[in-house]
């Protein structure tokens, strides 16, 4: 699997390969438009200026969610206001399976599924997430039941992701039949299914492995918070200590901050 490394830090492979329409760049900091995914990201050897393009895009005291936080190290000013230890699972082994029942869904769906969103929690959806990929669904009566898309999407490789059924229709089956289609759509382009999921989310892993997921690695995805706006005697004093080789950086502190509950789980 010789390119494999471009799932290390999937967000950054996405916005500057399959998903270069979407982004947004300032130097060479990438993020979606925040209507699509709150995803930021990084090169893997980040350094002050990265961090200050960061900063201008996402806004003074924006909390912004990376996908590899494990390699970074933060300017000191920055702070870690949540960790989440997380499995990568690659599809390699899983079998895909084209189920004419399930629904494409798109645009005029958005509220349906923002509203399944809101009562399930798997993760990081806004109103405009169905344009990273390809978008599954159950209706029963008509109501959306369950669902499931794809967000990610390095060279090569897709992420399934927004798997998650209605508390009153769990255990019906519906969340694998929503992944194995995905898998067949995405072999169909020649393109190998990947996943993240909680580290904590036990019974999700569960699932995913009895469909022929493997673990590849255990990521931590972070949330950071960009500084507050510094006044001009701020600036210029960082910028004298700059020249003068005194900028420090510092390892992220372990600590959590409670934030926004759809940074809690990558996937699920």
């Amino acid at each position: 699997m010789t390119d494999a490394h471009v799932l290390d830090n999937a967000a950054y492979t996405s916005l500057t390969g399959p998903h270069a329409a979407l982004a947004e760049r300032r130097g060479r900091v990438v993020r979606y438009p925040t209507t699509v995914s709150p995803f930021a990201a990084l090169p893997e050897d980040a350094g002050p200026a990265d961090w200050a393009d960061l900063a201008a895009l996402a806004g003074p005291g924006a909390v912004v969610p990376l996908t590899n936080g494990e390699h970074l190290r933060l300017p000191e000013s920055w702070e870690v206001v949540m960790r989440i230890p997380s499995v990568q699972l690659l599809g390699d082994a899983v079998t895909g399976s084209p189920d004419d029942s399930l629904v494409r869904l798109g645009a005029a769906d958005v509220p349906e599924m923002l509203d399944l969103i809101a009562r399930t929690q798997p993760g990081p959806f806004r109103p405009r997430t169905v344009e990273m990929g390809t978008y599954l669904g159950v209706r029963h009566g008509g109501a959306l039941i369950a669902m499931a898309g794809e967000r990610l999407h390095p060279p090569g490789w897709t992420e399934i992701s927004a798997v998650c059924t209605d508390p009153a229709r769990r255990g019906l089956g519906l969340a694998g039949r929503l992944v194995r289609a995905l898998v067949a759509g995405i072999r169909d382009r020649g393109e190998t299914p990947f996943l993240h999921a909680s580290a904590e989310n036990v019974t999700a892993i569960r699932l995913y492995e009895s469909l022929g997921f493997q673990l590849r690695r255990n990521p931590t995805f972070l949330a950071v918070r960009v500084p507050a706006a510094r006044t001009e005697a701020e600036a210029q004093a960082q910028g004298q200590a700059h020249t003068r080789g005194q900028a420090r950086v510092q390892t992220p502190a372990a600590t959590e901050v409670k934030v926004d509950a759809e940074l809690r789980v990558p996937t699920g």
